[in-house]
């Protein structure tokens, strides 16, 4: 039997260049000044089989700084929104639902970009130390809000728009996993100001969650809900207390 061989250890070199560049967003304004991080790069492609290095790595470092400008808006959303917060150092340093976030910005413009393979791997290595699985290919606005992380799932074309909150657990998926269904929108679309509580399941690429709703934990939504609704999860708890039992 003939086997295809892979380098695999394009992996760690992929993670290192995420961390370096992730660092770097942060520390050396729009990164002008970028070449330790283009070698790293010309690597990976080059390992990937990948053409156009110096025109796709120009297209890439031009984005940096809206990047940068988006990240600091998402991470405003945090200090705002999380009231364990107490500075945007915090969220910045400390905040794993911002880090999946920040991965996820990154990989997204190489994914507009049309280069391949690298992109998931970026965002692999973002699912492996955040618990945050946000495909690439998403489409997320601004002021995004993730919780907790853990347990989080972003399939490839959802769409979520400004102002959106999420809490761990939230799976925004599909209803089906066909491989002819590649092609077409498969996973759901946040509208704006929607917050989605912990556990929440939506599904279908149908499904649109009109602006200005909240959708409650552990819910599980496969159809549109209409703007400014609040969708809750209703179940029926049994307490016994211990002096009831022991009769």
């Amino acid at each position: 039997m003939q086997f295809e061989n892979y380098d695999l250890s394009l992996k760690d070199d992929v993670e290192i260049f995420t961390k370096e560049l992730f660092y770097a967003l942060f520390k050396d304004v729009c990164i002008e000044k970028a070449n330790h991080l283009k070698e790293k790069f010309s690597k990976i492609l080059n390992g990937l089989r990948i053409g156009n290095i110096d025109e796709i790595w120009e297209q890439y470092q031009e984005s940096f700084c809206s990047i940068r400008n988006m990240l600091d808006t998402d991470a405003k959303a945090f200090e705002a929104t999380d009231p364990a917060c107490k500075s945007l150092s915090e969220v910045y340093l400390a905040y794993p639902g911002f880090h999946a976030i920040a991965i996820y910005r990154l990989s997204n413009k190489l994914y507009n970009l049309k280069v391949p393979v690298l992109p998931r791997i970026m965002s692999e290595y973002g699912h492996s130390i955040t618990g945050v699985d946000i495909h690439p290919g998403a489409t997320i606005g601004e002021s995004f809000f993730i919780d907790h992380a853990t347990g989080v799932v972003i399939g490839e074309t959802t769409i979520i728009e400004n102002n959106v909150k999420i809490y761990q657990g939230v799976t925004l998926g599909g209803i089906q996993v066909k491989k002819e269904l590649a092609s077409i929108k498969r996973h759901p679309t946040i509208e704006s100001n929607v917050t989605i509580y912990a556990n929440a399941t939506i599904l279908g690429g149908d499904v649109v969650v009109g602006k200005d709703s909240i959708i409650g934990a552990n819910v599980c939504v496969t159809e549109s809900i209409p703007e400014g609704s609040i969708v809750t999860f209703e179940s029926e708890n049994k307490i016994t207390t211990r002096k009831s039992y022991a009769k």
